[in-house]
């Protein structure tokens, strides 16, 4: 299967995202060689996938029926969204796999002219699939030619300029578009209206993630008891990209302070040296819970004046430090702002009194 990728360079994700740098990030880090390590993890097909049992089904169902039609027709374009690090960009892996195609990879804001969307486009064989990943980062201009595209399988493209320019309508082969998005609603509706399949990844069982990290840890050919499995999984945010990070973390650890093999006690000391606590939190988790409390108490925070008593941009707290605090109930949101909540005031306390 050929994978092609247009990647922005790491100064520029950087710069547009400012996205913290934590063990518990949910994004790749490619200085670490983390995004090696995930896509040599990564399962490739709905058999080997764990979790997300619903999406598999809705979408096996419609791989199987666009296979058994064998008319050339390809699988509806396909939006992929939820919060990060839940298997969107796997997911759209799977699928092209399931369905024997190319994958051509790229992202939203690397399409920085209408022109490199045409020259993706152009370069599409029948059936291929393309994975847009961050595709509400699309500009304007770009989705507006995805719009014709993704419908009619057709290019319109305005050729010289002035009195002299026209308009030239080009066949496309029948392709499949796989969005993948943190945020479904800063999509245009054009756009969104254009995907047949819409589907959400949401947090994993407790279950589903003692299989990832049994399963990381088999493919990393490291052992593992089944104490320090669920430990780990405890504090993998229910997330398998975290809960990957972790098992290769507290492998290492083993490596070098233990024989290799991973129990409960080696991966408790292996989690204290990374911060991480039992929820799962590190220590920017914890700072901003703590000057949300010693600044506002129980009142509420406006987004912006949290960003700024973090120092932390907006999209930031909004993508990264809310969505897992939220599902946890430690923080609220209310028309005035984000406030903590009685459980994460518990938590803290109980914290302080182990430190002390």
């Amino acid at each position: 299967m050929g994978i092609e990728r247009s990647i922005e360079t790491e100064e520029q994700t950087r710069a547009d995202q400012k996205e913290p740098h934590r063990i518990v990030d949910t994004n790749l880090d490619d200085e670490s060689g983390e995004q090696t390590d995930e896509i040599s993890l990564r399962p490739v097909t709905f058999a080997e996938y764990i979790g997300q049992e619903r999406l598999k089904s809705n979408l096996k169902l419609a791989i199987d029926a666009v296979k058994k039609r064998a008319d050339g027709s390809a699988l509806d374009h396909v939006l992929l969204y939820g919060p990060p690090g839940l298997g969107k960009t796997t997911m759209a892996n799977v699928i092209a796999h399931e369905m024997g195609a190319n994958l051509r990879v790229t992202s939203g804001p690397a399409i920085e002219r209408a022109g490199d969307l045409a020259s993706i486009l152009t370069n599409l064989q029948p059936g291929d699939v393309l994975f847009i990943d961050e595709i509400h980062r699309l500009r304007r201009a770009v989705e507006e030619i995805l719009y014709s595209a993704m419908e009619d399988c057709k290019l319109d493209i305005v050729i010289g300029k002035g009195p002299a320019a026209r308009s030239v309508r080009l066949d496309l082969p029948k392709f499949t578009v796989i969005g993948a998005t943190t945020r479904t609603g800063s999509l245009a509706g054009p756009l969104r209206d254009r995907f047949g399949l819409i589907h959400r990844l949401e947090y994993y069982k407790l279950p589903e993630i003692k299989r990832i990290i049994g399963r990381t840890a088999k493919l990393l050919s490291t052992e593992i008891s089944d104490e320090a499995t669920g430990l780990l999984a405890t504090r993998s945010r229910l997330t398998p990209r975290i809960a990957n990070r972790l098992t290769k973390r507290v492998r290492d650890y083993a490596d070098v302070h233990g024989d290799g093999v991973i129990d409960v006690e080696l991966a408790t000391r292996a989690l204290a040296m990374m911060e991480i606590d039992e929820l799962g939190l590190d220590p920017a988790d914890r700072n901003m819970l703590e000057l949300m409390l010693e600044n506002y108490g129980e009142r509420p925070v406006g987004l912006n004046t949290l960003a700024a008593l973090t120092g932390d941009e907006a999209a930031t707290i909004e993508d990264y430090y809310e969505p897992y605090l939220l599902q946890l109930g430690l923080i609220e949101r209310t028309p005035r702002g984000r406030a903590i909540t009685e459980k994460a005031r518990q938590h803290l306390a109980k914290l302080h009194s182990i430190s002390n």
